[in-house]
């Protein structure tokens, strides 16, 4: 798929760990972003340590492929001269760009490295003067807000073609901060989502007594639903753009974001799976694989819908299918959750020939995560390629 420029579109997707860089590559990912041990937002994910990351570019570069590693905590001055080590070392590595919001931070990778520096959501770029201002100091990419809509993506694009490239985020978990810099979590748990350790509070229950009315605006009500699992008024349903992707390449974007490094194997791949076939043409209904998969309700956020005031009713997931293995290198399968007699098995899977088809389980239950055993299939099965089941859950 190309842009309004005639570039190929990058898609990008998250790796929390090892495992998930190479399903997502499985699943036709063009590039990753990951986060070292330290100086990332996501510190509860599995994250790299320095040797996972050599072997993780490495691994990536062999395919001829990208990743990117993220350094995007609001920095301390005790962060920094670490930070120029890291610096360093992820130059020596050879990492293909390093994502970053701190102008401190940036300043610092300027200075010790020749890394192609791109710029996160997080320092809210809104505007073509703000997003000229970072290509000045050396930015090769902007990861726009998340509060953008169209017009104003596409208006940027246009002021920095042939400067730097537009990153959005397609997919995804969002925040109910702007662009995600939210103090609650420190305020409440002593959890600083500023430097990666979100305790998410947004996603929490809460009670009401009455009604929120703001003092000024009598007789005005925000709309708060309450069942018997208490109100979720702070959460965010979830971005999802895939259906507006033509229109996207037609504002410029050079790069499609998925959310997603505290994510299993099964969700990381089934959005890779379900953008990149949407991004490639194919005849399919999108919406229907993605609903397969764990999600809040989805939404468009800001980017089609300027006035956008949607919450979800609650913070439990919807899904009618649950992992329940992936296939190892030797073709054994690594079983995720209980899989008995009788149950309806579903491969999912890059191959035409394979993915979607179905079967019935008629071996003994696997009831222990973790386990590693032979599966009689009558479709040929690839390593990384993932079982799901039909399930209760709601």
């Amino acid at each position: 798929m190309k842009n309004k420029f005639g570039n190929t579109i990058e898609l990008l997707a998250p790796a929390g760990d090892f495992s998930l860089l190479k399903t997502a590559f499985y699943f036709g990912a063009d590039a990753v972003y990951l986060g070292g041990k330290e100086y990332s937002l996501r510190a509860k994910s599995g994250n790299f340590s320095q040797e996972e990351i050599m072997q993780a570019v490495k691994y990536t570069h062999e395919l001829n492929k990208k990743l990117y590693v993220t350094v995007n905590i609001f920095a301390k001055n005790s962060d920094i001269d670490n930070i120029k080590n890291f610096a360093l070392f992820l130059d020596k590595a050879g990492v293909d760009g390093v994502i970053v919001s701190d102008l401190g931070v940036l300043k610092t990778f300027r200075s010790q490295t020749n890394l192609e520096m791109h710029i996160s959501t997080q320092a809210n770029v809104c505007n073509c003067e703000t997003a000229m201002q970072y290509v000045e100091l050396g930015a090769k990419r902007i990861i726009l807000a998340r509060e953008l809509p169209i017009k104003d993506i596409s208006e940027i694009c246009e002021c920095l073609k042939g400067k730097a490239d537009i990153e959005i985020f397609v997919h995804g978990a969002m925040c109910m901060s702007y662009s995600g810099r939210c103090m609650m979590s420190k305020y409440m748990t002593g959890r600083d989502a500023n430097r990666g350790d979100c305790a998410h509070p947004c996603r929490y229950k809460y009670e009401t007594f009455y009604a929120l009315q703001e003092e000024k605006r009598t007789g005005e009500y925000f709309p708060v639903e309450e069942d018997s699992n208490g109100t979720y008024i702070l959460n965010s349903r979830d971005l999802c753009l895939i259906e507006k992707l033509d229109e996207l390449a037609d504002a410029g974007i050079s790069s499609f974001k998925i959310e997603g490094r505290m994510k299993n194997e099964y969700y990381v791949g089934g959005v890779v799976s379900a953008y990149k076939r949407a991004m490639n043409g194919e005849k399919f209904n999108c919406m229907e694989e993605l609903e397969k998969l764990p999600h809040r309700a989805y939404t468009t956020g800001f980017t089609f819908n300027d006035d956008n005031k949607e919450y979800e009713k609650s913070a439990a997931t919807i899904s009618n299918y649950i992992i329940a293995a992936v296939v190892m290198q030797n073709g054994e399968i690594t079983v995720k959750n209980k899989i008995s007699k009788g149950d309806e098995v579903e491969i999912l899977s890059p191959s035409k020939d394979s993915n979607g088809k179905t079967f019935i389980f008629n071996g003994e239950t696997l009831s222990v995560p973790g386990q590693i055993v032979k599966m009689d299939c009558p479709y040929k099965l690839e390593p990384f390629d993932i079982l799901r089941k039909i399930t209760c859950i709601k």
